[in-house]
């Protein structure tokens, strides 16, 4: 069939709309048409970092939609069902297998590559094959393939308008709320800092409120973004362009020290102050894409003699088919208002929505596709 996709034909390009041919879905594979799709900052940065496979390939992974074929083989979802998308895994290796699917061994080929397991694309510009598979599901297209161990059924009693919000659970919401509920685990009462008030961060931040964490510091350099985040539950808030040494002032709000940091910036310099800003037995987590080589020295006479910890965080940790369905309870609850981070953009806008999401001018940047009804 027909399609219209967003297509990165060159790193550090802006994407451009094109027709291209989607092949039927083979025995495995669900055919989606897209509602709508979170941008993401991994899409953000495979465009303006070097590609680590050749071009054209269509980018995306927070996808939400209408199932409308699926393969002989399927057997979770059916055609008119509404479903996000998720990462990928291969099922297979000892990760997998241990229900720590976010670790798969094959991650980066599951998930980067843009192939098929057997090398062969299903999509075309012409006699051009073009890369899709991205995260399993390359969701900047009016429609896209996936396979049963990324797509989640979405209840029935979600609201049409509520659904096409709920792409980012898929990923960035995923994460935040993930690394701060699966990994984590403040207690009652406790103390995180959150570095990063950006959807992921602030997606920590909501989950740290819902699960009753005490002092709850947001930190980041954009008022506006430290203005939501104080609404969304933050007790203080710190603007590093405002303070000289973000680890001493967490240690004077805190008494101690936090008794958790997370850090969603991706920047050494940043996981070192979430590291310092801890207490006695604290732990840091940190997320986000550092680019690769990238080295971070830490205080080891401190790590040790205050019991520090210090966690790599992938997803969240979550087996999406059975956390995902939690994020949507919450929002239904009102305890995961994504309403207050997304801003709706026209599919044909995404290059508008992408230079937005840098510039820091909208927090999570959701894209509607043209005759997005659910009906």
């Amino acid at each position: 069939m027909q399609i219209q996709a967003a297509v990165l034909h060159a790193p550090q390009s802006a994407l451009a709309l094109e027709n291209l041919t989607l092949e039927a879905p083979r025995g495995d594979e669900i055919r989606v048409r897209l509602v709508a799709t979170g941008v993401c900052h991994t899409d953000i940065a495979m465009l303006s970092r070097p590609f680590p496979v050749p071009q054209p390939i269509v980018l995306g992974h927070e996808g939400a939609g209408i199932v409308e074929s699926v393969g002989r083989a399927v057997r979770k979802v059916k055609p008119g069902d509404r479903v996000l998308m998720s990462y990928n895994f291969c099922g297979a290796c000892p990760s997998c297998q241990g229900h720590a699917t976010s670790y798969c061994h094959d991650f980066a080929s599951t998930n980067f590559v843009g192939l098929r397991q057997d090398g062969s694309a299903a999509l075309s510009l012409g006699q051009t094959p073009v890369r899709h598979n991205f995260f399993g599901q390359s969701s900047f297209a009016t429609h896209c393939l996936c396979t049963e161990k990324n797509v989640i059924p979405v209840p029935d009693d979600v609201s049409d308008a509520a659904f096409e919000l709920m792409g980012p659970l898929g990923c960035g919401i995923q994460t935040g709320a993930g690394a701060v509920i699966n990994v984590l685990r403040p207690q009652l009462g406790q103390s995180l800092v959150v570095f990063g008030a950006g959807a992921v961060g602030l997606a920590g931040l909501m989950a740290a409120r819902a699960i009753g964490v005490g002092l709850l510091i947001a930190v980041d350099k954009v008022p506006a973004r430290l203005a939501l985040a104080r609404e969304l539950g933050a007790t203080h808030t710190i603007d590093v362009s405002q303070v000289a040494d973000v680890a001493a002032e967490i240690r004077r709000l805190t008494g101690h020290g936090a008794d958790f940091s997370l850090d969603t910036t991706g920047l050494p310099a940043v996981t070192r102050q979430a590291l310092d800003a801890l207490g006695p037995l604290g732990m840091c987590g940190f997320v986000g894409g550092a680019a690769v080589g990238a080295e971070l020295a830490v205080d080891v006479r401190d790590m040790m003699l205050q019991g520090k910890s210090l966690r790599g965080i992938v997803e969240g940790d979550a087996n999406a088919d059975v956390f995902i369905p939690t994020l949507i309870r919450m929002h239904q609850q009102g305890r995961l208002p994504l309403e207050k981070l997304v801003r709706v953009y026209p599919f044909e806008a995404i290059n508008d929505a992408i230079a937005d999401a840098k510039s820091g001018v909208t927090v999570k940047p959701i894209l509607r596709f043209p005759h997005a009804s659910t009906a």
